[in-house]
């Protein structure tokens, strides 16, 4: 299926002319067929070629001059019109009103149909419109003299509406639904049904949906397509859903219908005006997308940028088109928006206007992944995906793309940082992971942990929440630090297993921080919180008291040692924790043999984060 608006003059036969080409009644309403005037939609459809040809479906609009806020609901969907004029009258005040609504909404494909031409020469008529249409983003239209109460000139419309069918390109059956709705009503039976033009996509039975403010969700019950039940419809089409899970009042024209968790939503934008200096807009306007109108605020930026702020959030992406018009329909010509930008930085120091007016004179409102990303440097792909820009490069981290240029700096930043904080702390050399996230300004930790593991680079160590350089094997010790520890280490010799108090800890100046960082560096073995002895020192209690008859008590395990109840204790269950020694009941212990224990543990277990120990 293809659809087509009609565009035009009011009385100059847009709805005859639907009727005669389809034979279906275009006026929905009783006072429109009694007045002869169109006053809201219709839709109407035929197939080109009988039996077996496309169906083409027409939106019908209304010509007059209080209706151009329902006639851009109409064509704000459609990608070509049926432009009418009448022979008889010729260019019109609506006939040019609704062309630069077309031009500014970028429409490039039309017929010109030349109606009454059974009442005067339309040659002159069809010269002059083609001309004026000729400058706009139509460009040269075909064009055709008909009557519809004579039939002249039908059969060359149809093949002409044929021909501009074929030309139009098909869009993407898998692209994200933006269902733009024009009507809302209830069925007894089934509920709410709401009609729409769908541009892309697919629409299926059973479908979930979510409202335009993203507040409520939808399931497809039931789906239409020219009368004709369906179990899945294609874009692009004329379409009649059943939804169930709208409350009262939620749709109606203007709403829209969307994919779930694949559009943004937003409600401040920058574009592109063309039409009218953006200096002369109103600050407060009408934006007209798809069957919306929306209040905005303009404020200008450069010579043809702005921004929007509109009064409610909208599903829009890079290279949307709509149509900005003054509110209640002033005599202003109906400006054109390219939408540039659907996440816009905010502008609160001095100068950034004047600097986004210039970073937005380069941007053309196509869709480019790989500039997109260039601008935001880093940003989820799903939400790049969401703005209308494909992803240009795979994640560098979970869903996160990252510019290729920004990425190599930051790698080469991060490097810095860390070498930075090591020669800072030598006591604590490893950089802390959220540390570098804020250093980096990042929005994920998980990119510090994909920008340590860099191919192409030195890559550096993690571990325990923290990076190290290729070289920092551990904490340097200052001197003073060094001969503190060395003294303490002289003393252990002597009596190994009789732990410092902490008042000669202090008297040699190792605080807990000197203390966790020699410990890391393995020059010490903390057993518990406040008890260090040499390295070493586990197994080799552990020899010891292998000579005690087996099982034996802690008073024996303290005599054995020469070491007191304030070490003996967390001694024997540090022995515990490594599988030298176990329980037998509440009061003994045994020492575990090597078969059973594998010969024990590792008496100086890998570095811990110096953080963790308290002393």
């Amino acid at each position: 299926m293809r659809v087509l608006a009609t565009a035009g003059h009011v009385d100059h036969g847009k709805s005859a002319l639907a009727r005669a080409l389809t034979g279906m009644e275009p006026d929905r309403f009783e006072e429109e067929r009694r007045r002869g005037l169109t006053l809201d939609l219709g839709f109407v459809w035929t197939r080109l070629r009988p039996p077996d040809g496309e169906h083409l479906a027409l939106v019908d609009v209304p010509g007059h001059e209080r209706f151009v806020a329902t006639m851009l609901a109409g064509v704000g969907p459609v990608p070509a019109v049926l432009f009418v004029v009448a022979a008889d009258q010729g260019w019109q005040e609506q006939s040019q009103e609704h062309l630069e609504i077309l031009d500014a909404l970028g429409v490039r494909h039309a017929v010109l149909a030349v109606t009454r031409s059974d009442l005067a020469d339309p040659g002159p008529v069809r010269a002059d419109a083609a001309a004026r249409m000729a400058a706009t983003s139509l460009g040269a239209v075909p064009s055709v003299a008909v009557s519809a109460v004579t039939g002249a000139g039908l059969e060359e419309l149809r093949g002409e509406l044929a021909a501009l069918v074929r030309a139009l390109p098909v869009p993407p059956a898998d692209a994200d639904v933006r269902l733009w709705l024009d009507r809302a009503f209830t069925v007894r039976g089934h509920g709410t049904v709401v009609t729409g033009t769908l541009g892309a996509g697919t629409l299926r039975v059973g479908d979930r949906l979510v409202t335009g403010d993203g507040a409520t969700g939808l399931r497809v019950r039931g789906l239409q397509c020219l009368r004709e039940d369906r179990t899945a419809v294609g874009g692009v089409a004329r379409v009649a859903v059943n939804v169930h899970g709208a409350p009262d009042a939620v749709l109606g024209r203007g709403q829209v219908l969307l994919t779930p968790d694949r559009w943004l939503l937003t409600s401040t934008v920058d574009a592109r005006v063309t039409g009218t200096p953006v200096e002369d807009l109103p600050r407060e306007a009408t934006l007209h997308i798809g069957t919306a109108a929306v209040p905005v605020t303009v404020r200008p930026l450069g010579e043809d940028t702005a921004r929007l702020t509109t009064a409610r959030r909208l599903p829009l992406r890079i290279g949307d088109r709509a149509v900005l018009r003054e509110p209640g329909g002033g005599r202003r010509t109906a400006c054109g928006v390219t939408v540039l930008d659907v996440r816009p930085p905010e502008l609160t120091r001095r100068g950034a206007a004047r600097a986004r007016a210039a970073a937005l004179a380069g941007m053309t409102g196509r869709p480019d992944g790989a500039a997109e990303l260039r601008r935001r440097r880093l940003v989820r792909r799903s939400e790049l995906e969401a703005m209308g820009a494909p992803a240009p490069v795979p994640p560098v981290a979970g869903d996160w793309l990252a510019d290729p240029g920004h990425w190599a700096a930051l790698r080469h930043r991060l490097g810095a940082e860390v070498e930075r904080h090591a020669a800072r702390h030598p006591l604590d050399p490893g950089l802390p992971t959220e540390a570098a996230r804020r250093l980096l300004d990042l929005p994920d930790r998980a990119l510090v942990d994909a920008l340590a593991d860099v191919p192409g680079t030195v890559p550096l160590r993690r571990g325990q929440g923290r990076l190290h350089g290729p070289g920092q094997a551990g904490p340097v010790l200052p001197p003073p630090v060094r001969a503190a520890v060395d003294a303490l280490r002289e003393e252990l010799r002597h009596s190994p297993f009789r732990a410092p108090e902490a008042g000669r800890l202090a008297e040699l100046g190792l605080t807990r921080r000197e203390l966790a960082a020699a410990v890391s560096a393995g020059a010490l073995l903390r057993v518990a919180d406040g008890i260090v002895l040499l390295p070493g020192a586990d197994a080799r209690a552990a020899a010891v008291l292998r000579g005690l008859p087996q099982p034996f008590t802690l008073s024996q395990a303290r005599r054995a040692l020469d070491t007191t109840r304030r070490v003996a204790v967390p001694l024997l269950e540090f022995l515990d924790e490594r599988g030298l020694t176990e329980r037998v009941d509440e009061r003994c212990r045994r020492c575990r043999d090597d078969a059973e224990n594998g010969g024990g543990r590792e008496s100086n277990p890998p570095a811990r984060d110096p953080r963790a120990p308290r002393f």
